[in-house]
């Protein structure tokens, strides 16, 4: 479930957002000043509904703190409707920026838009995601818990075969016809040396023995 987050510091346009965005299948998320909002922002957070005219710290504050965090997809609703405020939004990376009053319906479907965007993008990306690792495959980098890790090329093609295959076991032989050069002789225990190098420069048993068999990568819930 998409979870969005709704920094508006008026109880009833809160109101009217979170009904509306509930009804449609969202998770919404309220705070209802600047500080509150940054404080309820984290990974979690897959679009941000943003007033400017905030207390504590306005909209503009609010916008800044996040992009230095995230491109999470941010849109402005709030009464300042002039030229020179849509401009400074846009300049600071928003995605939309919607004057009051507005229609909750118009809304909603510019949210559905946003999101169906952002889904295109993700499936055109050269990337892999599993758990805490992230495998940005064109760029050969591997980032653990956003920390990057240093493999050599085999280790990254055996890690990159078994996350894209989650759950299906791998015998020694299976993985060497796989990554090997089949006109050079090496032996299987070359696969333990590698997956043990893999275990300790992520120091996390991402990879399962399966005794007597091989290794596996569980599925991902």
């Amino acid at each position: 479930m998409q979870r969005i987050l709704i920094v508006e510091d008026d109880i009833e346009i809160q109101d009217i957002l979170r009904n509306y965005l509930t009804d449609a299948g969202y998770e919404v998320v309220l705070a209802s000043d600047g500080v509150t909002g940054i404080a309820k922002f984290d990974d979690t957070i897959n679009l941000v509904l943003l007033d400017i005219m905030l207390p504590k710290i306005d909209g503009y504050g609010v916008c800044e703190v996040i992009r230095q965090r995230s491109q999470v997809p941010i849109i402005m609703l709030t009464a300042l409707a002039d030229e020179e405020n849509q401009i400074k939004g846009f300049e600071q990376q928003i995605d939309d920026y919607i004057p009051k009053p507005f229609s909750p319906k118009i809304l909603l479907y510019k949210i559905a838009a946003i999101f169906r965007r952002r889904s295109s993008d993700t499936q055109k990306q050269t990337s892999i995601v599993y758990k805490d690792l992230c495998m940005d495959i064109d760029g050969f980098h591997l980032y653990h818990k956003g920390k990057e890790i240093v493999l050599t090329q085999k280790e990254f093609s055996l890690l990159r075969l078994m996350i894209e295959n989650q759950g299906k076991v791998f015998t020694r032989q299976m993985l060497l016809d796989r990554l090997w050069d089949s006109e050079t002789f090496v032996e299987d225990r070359i696969v333990d040396s590698h997956i043990k190098n893999i275990r300790k420069k992520l120091d996390a048993d991402y990879i399962e023995t399966i005794r007597g068999v091989g290794y596996r990568i569980d599925k991902e819930n």
